[in-house]
C-alpha cells in the first residue's frame, strides 16, 4: 500500500476512520465528517452577492460524546504532508467548538495536542492504533472541568434530533447547562438577532427537563407572536407538556406543508377563559410578561403559582422591561426569586436605573452580529447615506414666518436633530419618499421594507408620502404601505403579515419604536433610517431586522437607506465588542444634556413605550408665560428639500464599512498589491484564466459590480481596473471586440471554428472574460445554433487546441493598441 498516492480523501477513508472505529467511536451519531463550522461569508457586489469561499471552515472530523458534546477535532492531510502539518486548523476548529482535543494525521499516526494537560504533556506523536477511546477523552474532560457526578449526568443529556445545532449554539447550550448544573442561579446569553436565541432555549429546555435538573419551566416574552410562533415551531416537540398562560388565545395561522392551505392551529392554554383560573398540571408555561401581570392584584395570574412552583425561567429579549428594577415584569423574576433564570438577549442594556449584567452576571457566551456576518449566518450590509440639504446645511426661516397652524416659527437655524422634533418640512417627508421608491423600483417594487420614523405622526405622514410615491400599485393594493406602530390598531393586525414570507401585502411598514425588536421579518431588504439614533442598544435592534439569512427566499444580504448619519455608529469601537458595563445618561442626567425634544408628555395615547402620540408636542409656558410654547413647526411646500450628497458604502474583506469612495479605495488596494501599472499588466498575461484573478480581486475587497456601478461606464474589468488605479483611458468592452473582428487572426482554424469564435467575441462584448472562460458558454444561444458542445470543441481537434484558442482570443482582446496581431 502506497500511501504516497493516496489523495486526503483516501487517507480518511482507508486509514483514520479505520483507526476510528478500532477505539471505540463506533456510533454514527458520534463521527462527524466533512463538518461545516461557517458556511463561508456573504460578500455584496452591487446589486448581487455570493459567499467567499476563502471563508469556508470545515473540519474533516468532528467527534462527539453520546452524539451531544464536541470533543475532538481531527484535521487530515495527505501522505504527502507530514503528520502534524494540520494541526493548526485543528486548533482552530477545537477553539471555535471550545474542545480542548486536537489531532491532526497524514495516516502514519496522529499528532495529539491534550490541553487539559492530563498526562502533563501538551503535544504527543500516537500510532494509529493508540487514538483515545470516547470514555478515555471524556474522562479527561469531566476531570479537567472538576464535574460531579450530578454535574456529569445532566452536562451528557442528549439533545432533542430536531436539528443539528450551529457551532455557536452548542457552545452556547452547554455553557448554559453547565453552569445550571454547577448550580449558577442567574445565566445571560448574549446572541445576535437572527442566530436562532429561542431554538438555543429549545434545546437548553430540553435537556434540562429530559434529565431531570429542572421539571417546571416558563419562558417569558413580550410580544404575543414570539410567543404563538415559538410553541408551533422549535418548541414543538413540548406538545402535550406545553400551554399558553393567556386567556384570550386563539390560535396560529399555519401552512399545510402538503396542500398548502391556510389553517388555524389551536393552542393549549393554561388560563380559563371564564374563570381566569391556571391549570396547573403542565409541565411548561409560555406567556407574555403583559399576560401574566398588571396594576390590578387579580391580573397577577402569576401569583396563582406557589413563589417555588417552577424551577426554571427563561427571559427572552431580557434588554426590554425586565432589566428595570421598578418595571411589573421584573417583579415576575423577584416573585420566582429561587428559580434558576436565564436572561437572553441581543443587546445588553446598560443605564444607571436599567442593567442586564447586574441582574443576570456576566454573559456566559456571546456570539456577535460581527461574527455572524463573518461566520456566514447572518446576511451582510449595504448602506446607502443620503445627506438632505435642510438636514446638513441647516435651515432658518425668514423672519416672522408662520407655520401652516399659524405659530410664527422660532427664529433661529434647524438642522438634522430638529427635523421631525421640532420641525416639520412637508417636502422632506416627499423626497425621502422619492428616494426609497428610486431604490425599491431599481432593485425590488416588492421587497419587504422597513421605515423607522422619529415618532408616530412622523410614520402617519411617511405612510401618506410612500402610498402617494407608489399609487401605481397603492391604488388598488392600500396595504401596499402600511402603518404599524402602538396607537394604530389596523396597522398592528398586519405585523403578522409583514412578517409572513408568503404574503405579498404589506409591503412597506412605516414606523417609530414598536418593529425595533422582536419582530421576525425574514425576508427584509431594505431597513430605512430617519430617525435620530443615539443610542447603540436600539441601533443594533433595528439593523436586527434585517440580518436574517433566507437563501432558500432569495433574501442573501439587505440594504440600509440611511437619512440621518445613524449608520456613523457603525465606527464606534465598541460596537458588537463584548458587552461592557456602559451607562448610557438618560435625558435628566447633568452629564449628558437633553437632546430636543424633552420626554415626552405622560399621556402617549394608546402609543407603544418609546412612541410619541401624533400631534404638536408642547412643554411648559413660553417666555411670555402665557400658555405652552409651540415645539413643533410644520411647514408646508413652500420649503424646497433637496439630496445634498449621496454615497454607498460596503462593507470590505475584514466586515468593516468602506467609508471612502469605491474608486479611492478600490485604487488603494490595488496599488497595494500591484506596486506598478507594469506588474498588474504582467499578472494579468500571466494569468491563464482571468476570471480566477478577478475573483481572486474580488475575494480580497475589489468590489467590481458596485465599481462599475459607481463609475457608470460599461467597461470590461481590466479596463475599469486600469481606469480607477492608473487613470489609463478605457474601451468598453464592445471596442475590445470590434478591434478583434478588424483582424484577420483565426485563418488557421475551420470554418465551425471560426464561427464559434465570431460567437466568443460577442459574448465578450455583451458580457465579459468571465463568461467565455466558462464551458457553459457552448451550452447557450448563439453558440447551441453551431452544434452541441462535444461537436464545437471538437471542431478546434479537441479541448486543449479549444483553449489554446480561448487563450490567443484573450491576448488579442487585451493587446495594447499598436502591438496587436
Amino acid at each position: 500500500m502506497d500511501k504516497k498516492k493516496f489523495s486526503e480523501t483516501d487517507i480518511c477513508d482507508k486509514l483514520i476512520t479505520p483507526a476510528l472505529t478500532q477505539a471505540g467511536w463506533d456510533n454514527i451519531e458520534q463521527i462527524y465528517r466533512e463538518y461545516t463550522l461557517r458556511p463561508g461569508r456573504v460578500v455584496v457586489r452591487g446589486h448581487s452577492a455570493s459567499r467567499d469561499k476563502r471563508s469556508v471552515l470545515r473540519a474533516d472530523y468532528v467527534l462527539f460524546y453520546k452524539a451531544n458534546i464536541p470533543l475532538v477535532v481531527i484535521e487530515a492531510k495527505d501522505n504527502n504532508h507530514a503528520m502534524g502539518a494540520g494541526m493548526a486548523q485543528a486548533i482552530n476548529y477545537a477553539d471555535l467548538l471550545n474542545v480542548p482535543f486536537s489531532f491532526s494525521s497524514n495516516g502514519d499516526g496522529f499528532v495529539f495536542r491534550d490541553a487539559t494537560l492530563a498526562s502533563g504533556v501538551l503535544e504527543t506523536n500516537l500510532a494509529l492504533e493508540q487514538f483515545p477511546s470516547p470514555s478515555e477523552l471524556w474522562e479527561r474532560l469531566c476531570a479537567w472541568k472538576g464535574w460531579s457526578p450530578e454535574v456529569r449526568h445532566v452536562a451528557e443529556y442528549p439533545y432533542s434530533p430536531s436539528k443539528t445545532p450551529r457551532y455557536y449554539q452548542l457552545n452556547a447550550i452547554n455553557l448554559t447547562v453547565e453552569a445550571i448544573a454547577r448550580r449558577q442561579q442567574r445565566i445571560l446569553l448574549v446572541m445576535a438577532t437572527g442566530t436562532g436565541k429561542t431554538y438555543t432555549a429549545f434545546q437548553i429546555i430540553w435537556r434540562l427537563w429530559k434529565s431531570g435538573a429542572k421539571k417546571r419551566i416558563l419562558f417569558l416574552a413580550d410580544r404575543n407572536i414570539l410567543i404563538d410562533q415559538t410553541m408551533v415551531n422549535d418548541f414543538r416537540p413540548f406538545k402535550g407538556a406545553m400551554a399558553k398562560l393567556s386567556p384570550n388565545a386563539k390560535g396560529i395561522e399555519r401552512v399545510d406543508a402538503g396542500t398548502g392551505n391556510h389553517f388555524i392551529e389551536d393552542l393549549d392554554l393554561a388560563v380559563n377563559k371564564s374563570t381566569k383560573l391556571v391549570d396547573k398540571s403542565y409541565e411548561i408555561y409560555l406567556s407574555l410578561y403583559q399576560a401574566v401581570s398588571g396594576t390590578e392584584e387579580e391580573q397577577n395570574i402569576y401569583k396563582q403559582f406557589s413563589p417555588d412552583f417552577f424551577d426554571l425561567i427563561v427571559v427572552d429579549e431580557c434588554h426590554r422591561g425586565s432589566a428595570d428594577e421598578d418595571s411589573a415584569w421584573r417583579a415576575i423574576l423577584t416573585y420566582f426569586g429561587s428559580a434558576t433564570q436565564i436572561g437572553l438577549t441581543a443587546t445588553p442594556k446598560e443605564t444607571k436605573e436599567i442593567s442586564n449584567t447586574d441582574y443576570f452576571g456576566e454573559p456566559v457566551y456571546t456570539y456577535s452580529l460581527r461574527q455572524g456576518i463573518e461566520d456566514g449566518y447572518l446576511a451582510p450590509y449595504k448602506v446607502i447615506r443620503v445627506d438632505l440639504d435642510k438636514d446638513t446645511f441647516g435651515w432658518r426661516p425668514p423672519e416672522g414666518m408662520t407655520d401652516k397652524l399659524g405659530h410664527v416659527i422660532e427664529d433661529r437655524i434647524y438642522n438634522a436633530i430638529d427635523m421631525n422634533r421640532k420641525l416639520v418640512l412637508e417636502a422632506r417627508d416627499e423626497v425621502v419618499a422619492a428616494k426609497i421608491t428610486e431604490y425599491l423600483k431599481a432593485t425590488d417594487r416588492f421587497a419587504k421594507t422597513i421605515v423607522f420614523c422619529e415618532d408616530i405622526d412622523h410614520a402617519s405622514r411617511m405612510r401618506q408620502a410612500l402610498s402617494n410615491a407608489n399609487a401605481d400599485i397603492s391604488r388598488d393594493h392600500p396595504k401596499y404601505v402600511v402603518q404599524i406602530t402602538g396607537d394604530n390598531p389596523e396597522g398592528k393586525l398586519e405585523l403578522d403579515n409583514f412578517i409572513d414570507p408568503e404574503k405579498t401585502y404589506p409591503v412597506i411598514a412605516t414606523t417609530s419604536k414598536l418593529m425595533s425588536t422582536g419582530v421576525d421579518a425574514q425576508t427584509c431588504k431594505l431597513i430605512v433610517l430617519d430617525q435620530n439614533i443615539k443610542s447603540m442598544t436600539l441601533f443594533k435592534q433595528i439593523i436586527g431586522r434585517g440580518t436574517r439569512l433566507r437563501e432558500d427566499l432569495g433574501k442573501t444580504w439587505f440594504t440600509i437607506l440611511d437619512f440621518k448619519r445613524a449608520t456613523d455608529i457603525f465606527a464606534d469601537k465598541n460596537f458588537d465588542g463584548d458587552p461592557v458595563q456602559i451607562y448610557e445618561p438618560r435625558g435628566d442626567d447633568p452629564v449628558d444634556p437633553p437632546e430636543p425634544p424633552a420626554d415626552p408628555p405622560p399621556d402617549t395615547g394608546g402609543a407603544a413605550p418609546g412612541e410619541w402620540p401624533a400631534g404638536p408636542i408642547t412643554t411648559g409656558p413660553g417666555e411670555g408665560g402665557g400658555g405652552p410654547e409651540v415645539k413643533r413647526y410644520i411647514v408646508g411646500g413652500m420649503v424646497t428639500v433637496a439630496v445634498a450628497r449621496e454615497r454607498v458604502q460596503y462593507l470590505n474583506a475584514h466586515g468593516k464599512l468602506i467609508t471612502e469612495s469605491l474608486r479611492d479605495y478600490t485604487r488603494i488596494n490595488l496599488t497595494r498589491r500591484y506596486d506598478s501599472l507594469d506588474k498588474f499588466l504582467q499578472a494579468w498575461s500571466d494569468a491563464d484564466r482571468k476570471a480566477a484573478l478577478l475573483q481572486e480581486l474580488e475575494n480580497q475587497g475589489v468590489l467590481l459590480d458596485a465599481l462599475a456601478d459607481e463609475v457608470g461606464k460599461d467597461l470590461d474589468a481590466f479596463d475599469l481596473l486600469l481606469y480607477v488605479a492608473w487613470n489609463m483611458p478605457p474601451l468598453t468592452r464592445r471596442e475590445r471586440a470590434n478591434r478583434v473582428k478588424k483582424r484577420n487572426v483565426f485563418t488557421q482554424y475551420g470554418p465551425v471554428a471560426r464561427q464559434v469564435i465570431e460567437a466568443l467575441i460577442d459574448k465578450y462584448a455583451d458580457e465579459g472574460v468571465q463568461t467565455i472562460e466558462s464551458m457553459d458558454v457552448l451550452n447557450v444561444p448563439p453558440l447551441t445554433d453551431l452544434g452541441s458542445p462535444v461537436e464545437l470543441v471538437r471542431s478546434f481537434g479537441g479541448r486543449d487546441h479549444y483553449l489554446q484558442a480561448l487563450q490567443l482570443l484573450e491576448r488579442e482582446l487585451y493587446a495594447p493598441q499598436g502591438l496587436q496581431h
